[in-house]
C-alpha cells in the first residue's frame, strides 16, 4: 500500500475538540527514550507519535542502558493500547482526564512547506512534515515536543511551535547549584550562643522564608563562624562540630558539612553536588570507611557512559578489563585515602582486607540491577549521568540499614539525552529536599590543587 501519496486526516470527533482550544502534542523519539510514560504526561491534551517514531524506537531494543529499557517499554504499552483500539485510526483515550492517542503512519512532502524530497529519508524532516500538515489541517494548537535543540529550530524556522520535555525536570536549578546559606553580620552573642548551648531557635531571627529540613547554614559574626543545619521538627539550627573521616579533614565549611551529613545515623540519603575536585567522592569514601564496622558491605558504583558513543566492546580484554578504566577515579580515591593513612599503617591494611573479603567492591552500576541491598554503605558516582528514572531505581535496591550516597556535577554530564535540569542528580536533590532522611550538600571550593581550581573557573 503506497501511504507516501496519502495526507493525514484525523476523525470528525477530532474537530468538534477545537472549540475546547486543546492541544496536540507531536513527540519525538528522544522524549519516550527519556521517559517510556510520556505520553500520559500531557494532561486532556492529544497526543500524536509519527510512524518513524517506532522505527527509531526498534533500533535502541537491544542493550542493557536505560534507553534500552525505556524503549522496550514504551512499545510494550504502545502494543497493549493498540490492541485496545485502533489508535492508527480513530485514535484511542488515554484515561480519565486525558487525551487521545494517535499514531500516523503517513506523511506528505509539501513544496510550501520548503522541505526537500531529498531529505525524506531522514527522521526529523519526517515528523515536521506531519506536524506542519497536521497545523495547516487542525484549528486547535500543534506542539513538536522534542530534546532535540537542533529539531526545535528547525520547526520554529517553519512557524511551528516546539519546546523541550518538561515533565520531570527542575525548574529552579539555582537552588542546587547555589552555596550554602550564609547569616551574615549575626550579633556575636547569637555565636556565642549557638556555641554554648549547641542550637538557637529560628524564632530569634526575622527570616523571609524558613530552611528546608537538613539545610546546612553558616553564621558569622565577621570574626567566628558557627556551622548549623536545620532542625524543622524542633524549629532549631543546630551546631556542626569539624569530625575527621577516616584520616580525611574537611577543608573548608562545606567539606565539614558534607561529611556530618555522611555519618550522621538519622540520614539515610545524601546527595553531594559540585563541580570537579571539590572532593564529592573523596569525603564518601572516607565516611564509608569511617564507619566500616556499621556496614556490612561498602559499594561504590558508577554509571558507564562510553566514550564516542562505542560499546564497552570496542575496548580490549575481558570484562573486567573493559571496566577498568570506568572504574580508575574510584580507585585512585582509595590510593588518596591510603596514603593520608600511611600505606603501611593498620588503617591502610583495613582497606585492603575489606576489598580482599568482597566487602568493599568497586563495580560498574548496571551490575546492581535486581539485587536487594540490605546493611550496605552505597556510593553512586558520577550520578548525573543517570536519568530520575535510574536514581529511582537505584534508591528502591535499599533494605534495611542501608545509606546511599549520589555524588556528581551537573554541569559535566556526557549523555546526549540528559542536561543540568533532567538528570537524575538534579530530580533527586529537588524532589527529596526537605525529607527527615535526606541532606544536600553543594561543595563550591576545589580542593584538588590551585591549578586545578584555576582551571575549572577559567577554562
Amino acid at each position: 500500500m503506497d501511504r507516501e501519496n496519502k495526507t493525514i486526516s484525523l476523525p470528525n470527533k477530532k474537530l468538534k475538540k477545537n472549540l475546547n482550544m486543546k492541544k496536540t502534542f507531536i513527540l519525538d523519539t528522544n522524549v519516550i527514550l527519556h521517559d517510556y510514560n510520556a505520553i500520559y504526561s500531557f494532561e486532556d491534551n492529544d497526543i500524536v507519535i509519527p510512524i518513524v517514531v517506532f522505527e527509531e524506537l526498534d533500533k535502541f531494543k537491544k542493550g542493557s542502558s536505560i534507553i534500552n529499557f525505556n524503549s522496550r517499554k514504551a512499545m510494550r504499552e504502545l502494543d497493549k493500547l493498540s490492541a485496545k483500539n485502533d489508535i492508527f485510526g480513530d485514535g484511542i483515550t488515554l484515561g480519565n482526564d486525558k487525551g487521545e492517542l494517535f499514531v500516523k503512519t503517513v506523511h506528505k512532502f509539501d513544496e510550501e512547506f520548503g522541505l526537500s524530497f531529498s531529505d525524506q529519508e531522514y527522521s526529523d524532516t519526517k515528523i515536521l512534515s506531519i506536524a506542519l500538515n497536521l497545523k495547516k489541517q487542525l484549528k486547535e494548537p500543534v506542539i513538536l515536543v522534542t530534546q532535540d535543540i537542533n529539531l526545535r529550530l528547525k520547526a520554529r524556522a517553519f512557524g511551528l511551535q516546539a519546546q523541550d520535555y518538561k515533565t520531570g525536570k527542575v525548574e529552579d536549578i539555582e537552588k542546587i547549584s547555589k552555596e550554602v546559606n550564609r547569616f551574615d553580620n549575626i550579633d556575636s552573642e547569637i555565636v556565642d550562643k549557638i556555641y554554648k548551648e549547641g542550637s538557637i531557635s529560628v524564632d530569634n531571627f526575622s527570616i523571609d522564608e524558613e530552611p528546608y529540613n537538613n539545610d546546612y547554614i553558616i553564621f558569622s559574626d565577621g570574626n567566628s563562624t558557627a556551622l548549623t543545619y536545620y532542625d524543622a521538627k524542633s524549629k532549631e539550627f543546630k551546631l556542626i562540630k569539624k569530625n575527621y573521616a577516616y584520616h580525611i579533614k574537611p577543608r573548608n565549611a562545606e567539606q565539614t558539612f558534607a561529611i556530618d551529613a555522611l555519618l550522621r545515623k538519622d540520614i539515610q540519603l545524601v546527595a553531594l553536588s559540585g563541580r570537579a575536585g571539590t572532593g564529592k567522592t573523596l569525603l564518601a569514601l572516607a565516611a564509608a570507611l569511617e564507619q566500616m564496622n556499621n556496614f556490612y558491605q561498602i559499594l561504590l558504583a558508577r554509571p558507564i557512559v562510553a566514550l564516542s558513543d562505542k560499546d564497552l566492546g570496542y575496548l580490549p580484554g575481558d570484562a573486567l578489563e573493559k571496566i577498568k578504566p570506568y572504574m580508575q577515579p574510584l580507585f585512585d580515591n582509595i590510593t588518596v585515602i591510603k596514603q593520608n593513612c600511611g600505606f603501611n599503617s593498620k588503617d591502610s591494611k583495613a582497606i585492603d582486607e575489606l576489598t580482599t573479603e568482597q566487602k568493599l567492591i568497586i563495580t560498574p552500576l548496571a551490575y546492581i540491577r535486581g539485587r536487594s541491598l540490605a546493611n550496605t554503605f552505597f556510593i553512586i558516582d558520577e550520578a548525573q549521568n543517570l536519568t530520575p528514572h535510574e536514581v529511582k531505581t537505584i534508591i528502591t535496591r535499599a533494605g534495611e540499614g542501608t545509606k546511599i550516597i549520589f555524588t556528581g556535577d551537573i554541569e559535566q554530564i556526557d549523555s546526549p539525552y540528559l542536561d543540568d535540569r533532567s538528570n537524575g542528580l538534579s530530580y533527586l536533590i529537588d524532589k527529596m529536599r526537605g525529607q527527615d532522611i535526606f541532606a544536600h550538600v553543594n561543595l563550591v571550593k576545589g580542593e584538588r590543587s590551585y591549578l586545578a581550581e584555576l582551571a575549572s573557573k577559567l577554562l
